[in-house]
């Protein structure tokens, strides 16, 4: 898809189609030249795309056959490996990615996504987590984003839950205990959390929801956008590892609006129950719609 660049021209009018183009040239490009699961190209293509099914059409087959593939060989990886590198976040998308494409696409259970499940389980801390290395925010940096994105591919699998043994029923409360107890490490953290709690019902009570729904909103900019710059400080991201960098971005004094970050404030909300007609959604659109680049992707 070509590098991207702030100096990329905005389009003239919204394109979800060209958006999707773009996700769909990501996802290929990452999955035949480096051919795994990567969090922030196939991993996130398969976790969001196939939600959208009904108005853009099938996700890419491909991208699932490389999931499958991917889960084949890190059923064979030893277990004690998955202490180190990223292995387990592979592992953790690779559960969710399949389990939206059986929610979304198939609408049925797959064999392959409840093996993934299992081995997601199987490989999950004692504190309910799983091992993260602390590198590449936002997506890699932490243990506390790898358990969020596990309760949402807990959650999509259809059926799954109610079909659980013994032991991933343990797995599964062990989760739910590190997110009630784990204080986020920053509010992209506290967005998250937000996610997991509407998907497992129950994770939180309603007034912390509701904090959780306040905060976002209050760090809406006034453009009507939403900045990941202001939902975490540089040393807050995974080990700190890229403070000094972050800090020395020309933009740091006054982050602007960027396309990640209010998707994903947008999509929080609204799965929060916050409804398309609220003044902070539409405003979020509105933002969205006039900051397209001529690609189809958004400049963050």
């Amino acid at each position: 898809p070509g590098p991207p660049a702030a100096s990329e021209p905005i389009r003239e009018t919204f394109s979800a189609p060209a958006a999707d183009a773009y996700l769909r040239k990501g996802a290929l490009a990452w999955a035949r030249e480096r051919n795994c699961v990567s969090c922030h190209t196939t991993g996130t293509y398969l976790a969001t795309r196939p939600a959208l099914t009904g108005t853009l059409g099938r996700p890419l087959d491909e991208i699932r056959d490389l999931y499958v593939a991917q889960l084949r060989v890190r059923q064979q990886t030893p277990r004690q490996k998955f202490s180190e590198g990223t292995r387990s976040g592979e592992v953790v998308y690779i559960a969710s990615g399949l389990a939206e494409w059986d929610r979304h696409v198939a609408q049925r259970a797959s064999p392959e996504t409840g093996e993934a499940l299992a081995l997601m389980f199987d490989v999950q801390q004692e504190s309910g987590a799983w091992y993260n290395p602390g590198c590449w925010p936002p997506l890699e940096s932490d243990s506390y984003h790898l358990a969020a994105q596990a309760a949402l591919a807990v959650a999509a699998a259809p059926g799954w839950v109610a079909g659980a043994g013994e032991k991933h029923r343990t797995g599964i409360e062990r989760l739910k205990h590190f997110l009630r107890t784990t204080p986020p490490p920053h509010d992209y953290g506290r967005t998250l959390l937000l996610r997991a709690a509407v998907a497992l019902p129950g994770l939180l009570p309603a007034a912390e929801r509701q904090a959780l729904m306040e905060r976002i909103g209050n760090l809406q900019r006034p453009d009507g956008g939403w900045s990941i710059r202001d939902f975490a400080r540089p040393e807050e991201w995974g080990n700190g590892f890229r403070t000094e960098k972050l800090r020395t971005e020309p933009e740091f004094a006054d982050p602007p609006s960027d396309g990640h970050q209010t998707g994903l404030a947008i999509v929080a909300l609204r799965e929060a129950g916050v409804p398309a007609s609220d003044p902070r959604i539409q405003r979020g659109l509105r933002w969205l719609e006039s900051n397209q680049r001529e690609s189809g992707r958004w400049w963050t």
